[in-house]
Order: C-alpha cells, then structure tokens, then sequence
C-alpha cells in the first residue's frame, strides 16, 4: 500500500473501532464480534508502527497497555470529589426530601407537615460498588484520570485508565466543552471477576476477595498491561468542571449530552416527588440482580444544577444528593472445608468452602472468615449450617452458624502450627496470624516487587513483569539471588536484549550500595516502614550491630514501641533473618548506614523533633538528599503546612506553602539561613 493509502486506512480503523466501542458501551447494541475487532486492533497497530508521524494521542491503539510506570504523580482536584451519605430506610429518605425542600424555600404551611408547593425533581441512579474517577477532558481529547483519593487530591491513573475501552480517548459529536471533567465509576465486571478468579485459582494464586478491591488494585498498578487484562467497565455519574460548552440546566440533560459524546453513563430514572423515588429504588431491588456490576444501593439527586448549586454542600458531603442502601442479602449452606491462604504481608487467612449457593445473582462457593478470633467468636466449625451474606457482588462472609443444625462430628477449628505454605514459624498478633518466614514462596514474589523499587533498593528497570519473570524461571529465591544474576541467565528470558540486560547489571550493582536504611525498609519487615528504618539507620551503624541489639534498646527508639521492637527483635534474631542480613552481605550488598551519627539526635541540635516543611528549589540541595541530612538531625519532614509545623526551608519559586507559613507566622528559612545552619549541601 501507498503511504497515502495507509494513512486512508488508519483513520479509517480509527473510526471503527471507535465507533464499535460506542455502539457496545454507550448505546448497548454491539457491532462487532471480539475476534474482529481485535484482528483490527492488531491491524491499526501494525499500521502505526510503520508510520509513526501518523501518532494520535487518542488513537485506540493506546489501550494495549505499555511500559510499567515508576510512580504515581499525585493531582489535585478542581472541584472536591465528596462522598455521599448514606439511609437505609424510607423515614430517612422522606427526612432528607424535607431538608432539600426547605433549603430550596418550598415552606410548608404553618403548624402543617405538608408541602404546597410541588418538590424538585429527582433523578435516581444505581449506585454502582466501584472504583471513583474523575475524566478530564480538553478539546474533546483524553488528558488525565485522576483517583478521589482524600477528595481534595488524588493519583494520576492515565495510563490505567487508557485501556478501558468505555472510556473514549476522544469525544465525538458537537458542542463538546473545551474543558469538560466527567466523574463515574470504574468497575470490574461480575463476569471478569469470576474470569480473573478462575485463572488464579487454576494457577494456584489467591482469589480477589471482591470486584472493588480488585479494581483498586488494578488501577494501583504500575503496570498498564494489568489493567488491559482485567477488562474493566466504566459509567458516569457526575461532573466536576465544565468549561467552554454548555453541559445543560440539570443531570437529565447533562446525561443526554454525554451519550452525544460517546461517554456512557449510568442510567437513569426521572422522578417528581420522594413517592416516585421510593417506587423507583423498590423495583430496582430486585432488578440489580440482573446487572453484570456490583450495585449496592440507589443515588437520589436534585436534577436542577441551580438547585444543587442553592443547596451547596457540608464539609464532608452535598445536600442535594442521598444514596439509598440495600441491606445485604443473605442465605444458608453447608460449610465444607477450611483453608488457610497466606498473603504478601504473610498474614494467614481463613477461606471457607461451602456447598454452593446462590446470592445476590450469583453462585457463590467461597466466603471470608476474616482470622482466628473471628472465627472463635462466632464458634465455626466444619460441618456447620452457615448464614452467609454478599452485598453487591462481594465473595460472602459468614454471618452466623446454625447451631441447632450442627452434626455430632463437628470439632472446633484450630489455628495452623505453621505456615501452610512454607513449615514456618506462625506467630499471632492480636486477632491475625502472621507467618513470619520473610522468604516464604507465598509472600516473597510481592516482597521482591517492593525490594527492588523506587525507595527501597531502586534497581532500575526491574519492573514486576520482570520479577514475576525472574521468580518464574526459578533464577531468584532469595533476595540476595539478584544480585549474583548473570547476563546470559537473563538473557534467556523472553523479551529482554542485550542493552537493556546490561543497563539491568548496572543498576543491580549499583543498587548495592543503597546502605542500611534502604535495605531494612525494602525487606518487608513488618511494622518497618522507610521511617522506622531511617530511625535504625541513625541509630545503629550497620546491620551486625543491629542484630546484636536487645529488645528494650529497641523499643526505646524514638516511635518505637513494644509490639515494633518485638517483631523487629525476633525477626533480627531468627534463623531466616541471620541467613538474609548474611546471605545480602556475602552477595557484596552495603550493610553499613551512611545516616549513622551518634551525636546527631542531640538535644541541643536546633532541629531535634521539630517538623520542618521544604518547598521551592534549593540550589545547593537535592530534595531527597536534604530530606535525610535533616532526618539525621532529628527532624520529621513533612509535606504540608499546618499549626503543627516548626520550620518552613523556603528555595527560589516557593509558592502556597511559603504563603501559609507567613500567614500562621511559621519560621522561614531561606538557603543562605539553611547554609549557615547545617553547612553546604554535599
């Protein structure tokens, strides 16, 4: 084909594709069989590959996925993303319905509980057990996808949020805003669940407790390729800010125009008056079942923007909206079998087998027993009549037994001795089980993933593909194995060429000098977080001297406590423990602390426990580097201004931060001060 030819056919399989992903998303009526559409997938991106001047940002090809991202860069958000309140019977419902007519002036008469004036107008919504997003657009193109987070700001999840294929990179039809921020819902459905379930419990992996957890996770994953695989669903419920267009005078109108643009929204029911709600939210009830999505109750909103815009919010949430929550369904079957699941943190888990029942629009066989003290208080043993309960799509948990139904040959359930997976030792911390093996085979995979990433050992380009590659093959089962990896071993793993095997033995040989602090913060210790080991690192000068510490030297470290210098103590002094901090020192990894000072937690030093904040760019400091110099002497560095901040070190270009320090008449530094203080940075 000519190169005018091919350009001819990419716009071509562009529009296609486009329009097949609106057709099954937004207007419910598919066009295409899967097979097709991924045979022109594959087909536009050939294509592409051939004519990279031809890029669009917005292509469907950017929905394959890509390389595994380094971090999440956070973003704030230009209108809050608030929570809703919740009722749970038709009283509450009618209290609100007051509140909104009063708040809109529609007074009832004096001494009379009814209103004369007809209500607003109402729209009622499924609310959908997903995960909050918000889309924003810019003249019409996808730019970024931002999690609600604390609802003032929230992960940029763009990548991820690319290969969900109800989501349009770009919007069609007229009159599309120049800025237009759409709020739903991400979603895995029923039927992906149940798919992404059977694959791993076929490959001997632990099943996902529930959709919404798992849609979490696969949007907190660094790598795009996760969330292409888990085919996530989307719908709008919302908008945040809309700019250069009209997005109309109400929700019903708002709704109309996204399906215009091919952004599928939740649907919707018109309702005047709080009757016709409660008609609406009944005969949803037993309508959600059907649903191929979680839906945990009904959204009740004021349609009319002005209204909303009159009834405003509260701190926490807005007046003009209510969800209506469905009770939990429940049913009984028999409890078969109990097993223990252990998790990355080497928490043990209870799994309950039961005979299969259905719940919920769903045939369910598993439940969670939560941990050993759960199951003690609720005397569960196998054999027992159970009462299960699933909301929304939630793999149940056991509610109660039947014990009028028990059978004679029901024993107590007694917690494993050790680790099902690995014989180690099991220790119990409050009501949880803990394997405290920090190799185990079940927990060590994700241990690796964190080890080797940024803030702990920092190997670069060692992704989770890679690890889950490495561990695969067998090549790495300990965490000193990476650092003995030789090149024609990697080599022979698939997708990896020379050039970037070797930037990969330089990384890990450059990892190796990390010093104390990183390695006791990547090694997954729990309760060691990157504080607690910055806190040894000043402490001690290197991990011999460590290990050689007693439990009340440790609990008396700043934050430490007992439960903190008792896991630390008996994982420092246990056998796994020796052979870790052994087998990374003879793999020639920097066991020394870099940060350790004995004078440095000096009374007398200016900085000792005072919380100082950083902002603007610091000529003669890297921030990271200034963060530890300053930790070293004592100091906590946070990230906000706020009454409780001591010292605000303010570089070139400071801004709001610097702003609110002398607005709450904080002490400032400038580099010069800062200089003077501690010295030129190194």
């Amino acid at each position: 084909m000519t190169t005018a030819a091919d350009k001819k056919r990419i716009v071509e399989l562009r529009r296609l594709l486009a329009d097949a992903n609106r057709a099954y998303f937004v207007d419910a009526e598919p066009t295409m069989a899967d097979s097709e559409y991924d045979a022109l997938l594959r087909e536009l991106i050939s294509l592409e590959e051939a004519h990279p001047e031809l890029d669009d940002p917005a292509s469907p090809s950017r929905r394959v996925g890509g390389e595994p991202l380094e971090g999440f860069r956070t973003v704030r958000h230009s209108v809050p993303m608030q929570s809703i309140d919740n009722t749970y019977d038709a009283d509450d419902l009618r209290a609100w319905d007051t509140r909104v007519r009063k708040g809109l002036g529609m007074d009832a008469p004096e001494g009379d509980d009814l209103f004369d004036e007809p209500g607003p107008i109402y729209v009622c919504d499924p609310k959908i057990d997903g995960v909050a997003i918000s889309l924003r657009y810019e003249q019409g193109v996808l730019v970024h996808a931002v999690t609600r987070g604390d609802g003032e700001k929230g992960d940029d999840v763009t990548a991820q949020v690319r290969t969900v294929r109800a989501i349009p990179l770009r919007l069609v039809g007229a009159s599309v805003p120049g800025v237009l921020e759409v709020r739903g819902e991400i979603f895995m459905p029923n039927s992906q669940f149940e798919r992404v379930n059977t694959e791993r419990e076929a490959a001997g992996e632990p099943l996902l407790a529930n959709a919404r957890n798992a849609t979490a996770g696969t949007l907190k994953s660094l790598d795009p390729e996760i969330a292409r695989s888990r085919r996530l669903g989307f719908l709008a419920h919302g908008r945040g800010v809309v700019v250069g267009g009209d997005g109309g005078p109400g929700y019903v109108d708002f709704v109309g125009r996204l399906a215009r643009w091919g952004i599928p929204a939740s649907p919707i029911t018109r309702a005047e008056g709080i009757d016709r709600c409660l008609e609406v939210i009944e005969s949803f009830r037993s309508e959600r079942a059907g649903l191929d999505y979680g839906v945990d109750g009904m959204v009740v909103r004021v349609d009319s923007f002005q209204q909303q815009e009159t009834l405003g919010s509260t701190s926490k949430a807005p007046r003009w909206c209510i969800a209506f929550k469905y009770p939990a369904e429940q049913g009984t079957t028999k409890l078969l079998r109990v097993d223990w699941q252990v998790g990355k943190g080497g928490t043990l888990t209870p799994r309950a087998t039961m005979e299969p029942i259905f719940i919920a629009g769903t045939t369910v066989r598993h439940a969670t027993l939560h941990n050993i003290e759960e199951i003690r208080r609720k005397d569960i043993r196998v054999g027992d009549a159970v009462v299960v309960e699933k909301a929304g799509e939630i793999i149940p948990q056991v509610v109660r037994v039947l014990p009028e139904q028990r059978p004679a040959s029901a024993a107590a359930l007694e917690p494993p001795a050790a680790c099902p997976e690995c014989g180690g030792t099991v220790e119990q911390e409050g009501p949880k089980l803990f394997c405290v093996n920090p190799e185990c085979p079940a927990q060590f995979r994700e241990k690796l993933k964190w080890f080797v990433g940024r803030g702990q050992m920092d190997v670069d380009g060692m992704g989770e593909k890679l690890v889950d590659a490495l561990v695969d093959a067998g090549l790495v089962e300990h965490f000193a194995d990476i650092f003995s990896l030789s090149r024609d071993a990697l080599l022979e793993l698939p997708r990896t060429g020379e050039k970037s095997v070797d930037n990969l033995l330089l990384a890990i040989e450059t990892s190796k000098t990390r010093g104390l602090a990183r390695v006791l913060a990547g090694l997954g210790i729990r309760q060691i977080g990157t504080a607690a080991a910055k806190t040894l690192a000043r402490h001690y000068p290197d991990a011999e001297t460590l290990q050689a510490a007693g439990r009340e030297e440790l609990e008396a470290l700043p934050d430490f406590g007992e439960i903190t210098a008792t896991i630390l103590h008996d994982f420092l002094q246990s056998e796994a423990g020796r052979q870790v901090f052994g087998r990374l020192g003879d793999a020639g990894v920097d066991l020394t602390s870099a940060q350790y000072d004995p004078d440095a937690l000096r009374p007398e030093s200016p900085l000792a426990g005072k919380a100082v904040v950083l902002t603007g760019t610091l000529e003669g400091f890297s921030r990271a580097e200034l963060t530890e110099r300053l930790e070293a002497l004592g100091a906590r560095v946070t990230g906000s201004v706020t009454k409780k901040t001591d010292l605000v070190i303010a570089g070139a270009s400071a801004g709001s931060k610097l702003a609110k320090a002398e607005q709450l008449d904080i002490e400032i530094w400038d580099e010069a001060r800062l200089v003077t203080e501690l010295g030129p940075g190194e």
